[in-house]
């Protein structure tokens, strides 16, 4: 699994101009279902994304996790990330899992998330989303679960 997480003041989705996830101070994170993927590297990635030390404590260093902080988690599935681009100027969509396998892991990822962590939030698999966000920082890093 692949996922840009983003530290936010504020982000939401919005489908059919209807808003259906919106979080205040957190982090937004864009996911990816990679082709080799299970239900291992789902958990794998939310406690990694539930842990990253990207918020800033007392003395203004990233010291503190989103569990930390109490903040929001916004998790929007992102199929174009899986894309490979190291090669002409079309993405190639070769690593990243069918539909099936990746919406079946997506909602995998939502069960566990709602299991473990209270404020989160989730985008539409396979819906053409608005995302809207305020980047703080801004700060944005990749995490992945394979070195492929």
């Amino acid at each position: 699994m692949i996922t840009i997480i983003q530290r936010v003041s504020m982000a939401k989705v919005t489908v059919n101009q209807q808003d259906i996830a919106e979080i205040g101070v957190g982090i937004l994170a864009l996911l990816a279902v990679e082709k080799q993927d299970t239900a291992k590297e789902a958990e794998r990635l939310l406690e990694r994304i539930l842990n990253y030390r990207i918020f800033a404590d007392e003395q203004e260093r990233m010291n503190l996790s989103l569990r930390d902080i109490k903040g929001g988690l916004l998790i929007v599935p992102q199929f174009t990330l899986a894309a490979d681009t190291q090669k002409g100027n079309r993405p190639s969509f070769i690593s990243g899992a069918a539909p099936d396998q990746a919406q079946q892991l997506f909602s995998y990822l939502q069960q566990v998330a709602l299991g473990v962590y209270p404020s989160v939030q989730f985008g539409q698999f396979g819906a053409d989303m608005q995302v809207s966000l305020i980047n703080n920082g801004p700060v944005t890093f990749t995490l992945r679960t394979s070195k492929s």
